[in-house]
This record gives C-alpha cells, sequence and structure tokens, in this order.
C-alpha cells in the first residue's frame, strides 16, 4: 500500500514539475511558475559567471600570471640594490679616485695654444738623440666628441739604440703621445743607421666653442635621424 501511495505521489509530482513548463510566456518570465523562474535564474547566474572569467578573470589572471614570472627579476634587482646600498661609501670613494684619475688625464692633454710647444718638444726629443729627421709632417685634426686627436707622419734616422731612446723620450712626455704603425728599416748600403716611420699621435681636450659645435653637432644628426624614422 506505502510503495502504491509513493507510486502515486512520484508520478503527481512528476506531473505537477512538468506542468509548470508548459505553456510558458517568454515575455511575461514574470508570471513563470517558481520552479521555471528559479531554473531561469540558475542558468542566468551561470552564464554571468563563465561570460565574466572569459571576459575579465581570464585577462586578469593571465596579468597576474605575468606579474608573478616579473618577481625573480625583481627580487635580483632588489638585491643588487640593496648591495649597492651597503657598500654606497666605498663606491662614492672609487666614484672620487675615478674623477681625481680623469683629472689627471685631462691635465696631460694640452690646449689649443700649447699643441705648438709639444710639436716642439716631439722634435727636440728626436734631435736630443741624435737621430736625423727626413719627415716630419703634422696631419689633419681629428675631432672627436670631446678631445681632438693631431696625427704627425714621423721618419726619422739613427742607431738602433738612439730610436729606442727616443721612443722612450715620447713616452715620457708630461703630455700624452702615442706611436702607431712604427716600422724599422734596414739601411740600404749594410751601415749603422736604422730608418724608423712612424705615426705619432697626440691628443689635446677642446676649448668651449668647440665643444659648443661639437653639441651642435650631435643635436642635428640626433634630429635627422628621429626625421628619416618618421
Amino acid at each position: 500500500m506505502a510503495k502504491g501511495t509513493l507510486n502515486i505521489n512520484l508520478s503527481e509530482l512528476s506531473e505537477e514539475v512538468a506542468s509548470q513548463f508548459r505553456d510558458l510566456d517568454l515575455n511575461e518570465p514574470g508570471q513563470w511558475p517558481v520552479l521555471p523562474k528559479a531554473l531561469a535564474w540558475v542558468l542566468a547566474a551561470v552564464a554571468v559567471v563563465v561570460i565574466g572569467w572569459f571576459l575579465v578573470l581570464s585577462p586578469e589572471a593571465e596579468t597576474l600570471e605575468a606579474e608573478r614570472n616579473k618577481e625573480p627579476q625583481l627580487k635580483e634587482s632588489y638585491r643588487s640594490k640593496l648591495a649597492q646600498a651597503v657598500n654606497l661609501g666605498e663606491l662614492r670613494k672609487q666614484r672620487l679616485q675615478v674623477q681625481e684619475y680623469v683629472t689627471q688625464l685631462e691635465k696631460q692633454l694640452p690646449g689649443k695654444a700649447e699643441m705648438d710647444a709639444l710639436l716642439s718638444d716631439i722634435n727636440q726629443a728626436g734631435l736630443g738623440r741624435g737621430l736625423q729627421f727626413e719627415l716630419f709632417r703634422p696631419g689633419q685634426v681629428i675631432v672627436k666628441d670631446y678631445y681632438a686627436e693631431l696625427p704627425i707622419s714621423i721618419n726619422v734616422a739613427g742607431r738602433y739604440h738612439e730610436i729606442g731612446a727616443f721612443a722612450a723620450d715620447i713616452a715620457n712626455l708630461s703630455r700624452i703621445v702615442t706611436l702607431h704603425d712604427l716600422h724599422i728599416s734596414l739601411p740600404k748600403d749594410g751601415g749603422p743607421t736604422l730608418g724608423m716611420q712612424a705615426v705619432a699621435r697626440t691628443y689635446r681636450y677642446l676649448d668651449q666653442a668647440e665643444l659648443e659645435e661639437q653639441r651642435k653637432a650631435r643635436a642635428a644628426a640626433a634630429k635627422a635621424k628621429g626625421g628619416k624614422k618618421k
């Protein structure tokens, strides 16, 4: 008897549920029975969650993952800056030492007015060693960003030790002079006199007018480069 009653109740319940979904007016959802309303609400909630995931949460999840990937790099940068902060006093001392060294080097660079005296010193260094100058020809000044370079073609004749002493004297000048493209040639007659061909390069700092010209030239080059990119 109880089993028959259960079957009847289930049958009646199924019929009641089915009846609530019959003849639904889509234009009047507010008039729907409870079950269709509840099902429609659940479907709407699921749709909102799915749409929200793809439109909002998914891009944010990708952004979060990208930021997490940056974490090791940021930690390494933090450790590096922390080490620099700890050694700030020592770094400042090193900076002062570098500045002093640069200042000493700058003092070894003559100005434009001192170049003639420096050329005379190079010439006197060779004559003082008993060398015979066959060529002493200053070339075209090459202007760099912060200094100018003057190449001097040199061709001297003398004994081996005299040429070596001359090279040492050039290195010991108070101003910076370097020897390049050095070539030693034997005499054609087999005598003791050797020939030395080289290019001596000396350097000087730029005066204020030259620095201003360089600044304008760099600005014009940067502007021209920017115009080409457009």
